[in-house]
């Protein structure tokens, strides 16, 4: 399987465009498309939804290239096992990634309060649904923060700006996104 980086990499060559087209589109700098093409850094979520609109694909080919349709099953060692980690103070495990023709995306967060950068804001067309397993955490939607503990949720519309803070050591979460369809898709 290609790596995440060389897979938006190739996409992007493909289709003829810089560097600094798709940073542009998705609203970040050359320099951070360049560190996540060359495998330097692992972008979070929200980012690798942006490349993956600007690249009219989907966040589950970005991630994956087996594609399969039908029924997946994933044993819980495999989504604890399996988890990436990211310089902004999480780890993730993404569900079914190989069936690209979904219309939502299941993901596993941890999120250590140690390692969270509390000035991480998100936003990303779609919506978005969380669901804590455990720990507690804050989480800011807009102007509205809540107190969640294991068994709250959350559904937004993940273009409003949001933001999570760990008030417990760790907290796991299952955070289903969906994304906005193409206009080719």
């Amino acid at each position: 399987m290609m790596d995440l980086g060389s897979k938006i990499k190739k996409l992007r060559i493909e289709q003829n465009r810089s560097l600094l087209d798709i940073a542009n589109a998705c609203g970040f700098s050359k320099s951070l498309l360049s560190k996540i093409e060359n495998g330097k850094t692992i972008p979070p979520i929200s980012t690798l939804v942006k490349i993956a609109e600007a690249l009219g694909t989907r966040v589950s080919i970005l991630l994956d290239d087996q594609e399969r349709t039908g029924t997946i099953y994933t044993p819980k060692e495999m989504s604890h096992s399996k988890l990436v980690k990211t310089d902004k103070g999480y780890s993730f495990f993404t569900f079914a990634v190989e069936r690209s023709e979904k219309l939502m995306q299941p993901f596993l967060f941890v999120s250590r309060k140690s390692e969270q950068d509390n000035k991480n804001v998100y936003s990303h067309n779609g919506e978005e649904f969380i669901f804590i397993l455990e720990g507690e955490m804050k989480y800011k939607v807009g102007n509205v923060e809540y107190s969640l503990k294991p068994g709250d949720s959350l559904y937004f519309d993940s273009i409003e700006k949001h933001a999570l803070f760990p008030m417990t050591e760790e907290v796991k979460y299952i955070a289903v996104f969906t994304q906005s369809r193409s206009n080719n898709g």
